[in-house]
């Protein structure tokens, strides 16, 4: 059966026996509101570790001003059988108090320089700073030798690689799988949201990020694939805030240029805003 922690003191007094014993620890910190993407991940700490700690917390710090956190749905019910089912040992359900002791205002921040300004810190001011701070504090309570995240959220996994190497936090960080639903829409607990009208077009947004890579592929020019992308999202009832081509480190690729990229959507559709990643390699063009 999972355990549910719910304190401090607790937590860390069940890691340590665990230590005792020799075992080695993996994390899956989440919001809560948990689906297959997010079970996955408890499945991939699993194969790199003895024991799985995941955590559910609704951290204030990474919402904005326009954003809501009262909305953000809360299962926890639900989500302690999925975890259960998908083999995680301890649930920790932390409260603000034992999160932010002083309270979120005064609370010590931290922020990755760089990776964390662009695209999705440039439409969510100060998001990153909020992931960053709340992942420090968790990586400090739970102690653990691996956490996973998903690539679907793939600049936050660059910010959390960036933030764990310049703090020299002795944890290995493992990627997950975008885990999508049957018409290629990548699980979300935002998905929620949509009306069952949103639910039919937000596949658009895999569709187009496939016709992104198959474009840059056959050697179409990088502002041309972002121009069409867009205009194809707006066709299909969105709102993009960007559609782009990016290298790995978020840097702008040259056209024709060989090597790794991304293809990156951020979109609003209604009240929703989604977002998805297509990671995909160029070879050289003659």
């Amino acid at each position: 059966m999972i355990q549910t922690i719910t304190r401090l003191e607790q937590l860390r007094a069940t890691i340590a026996n665990w230590r005792r014993e020799g075992l080695r620890v993996g994390f899956v910190p989440t919001m809560g509101n948990l689906h297959a993407g997010h079970y996955s991940l408890v499945t991939l700490a699993r194969q790199h570790s003895d024991r799985v700690v995941s955590s559910v917390f609704v951290n204030p710090t990474q919402f904005g001003p326009s954003e809501d956190f009262t909305r953000y749905p809360r299962t926890p019910d639900a989500d302690t059988s999925g975890l259960q089912a998908a083999g995680c040992d301890v649930l920790w359900l932390p409260e603000v108090e034992a999160m932010y002791p002083f309270g979120v205002e005064l609370a010590a921040k931290v922020q990755v320089p760089g990776v964390s300004a662009v695209l999705e810190g440039a439409c969510r001011p100060g998001h990153f700073d909020g992931v960053c701070t709340v992942v420090t504090r968790l990586f400090n309570q739970v102690q653990p030798d691996v956490a996973a995240f998903g690539r679907k959220d793939f600049q936050q996994l660059a910010v959390i690689r960036q933030m764990v190497a310049d703090l020299q936090v002795p944890v290995q960080i493992l990627a997950g799988e975008i885990v999508r639903e049957h018409d290629g829409l990548a699980m979300s607990s935002r998905n929620q949201y949509l009306s069952a009208q949103e639910r039919a077009t937000a596949p658009a947004i895999h569709r187009t990020l496939l016709a992104m890579r198959d474009a840059a592929q056959a050697g179409a020019p990088r502002a041309q694939v972002e121009a069409e992308a867009d205009a194809a999202l707006r066709a299909a009832g969105f709102v993009p805030d960007y559609a782009v081509l990016r290298r790995p480190d978020f840097s702008e690729p040259v056209d024709g240029q060989p090597g790794p990229l991304v293809a990156l959507i951020a979109a609003r559709l209604g009240r929703t805003r989604l977002i998805d990643n297509l990671e995909f390699g160029l070879a050289g063009h003659a």
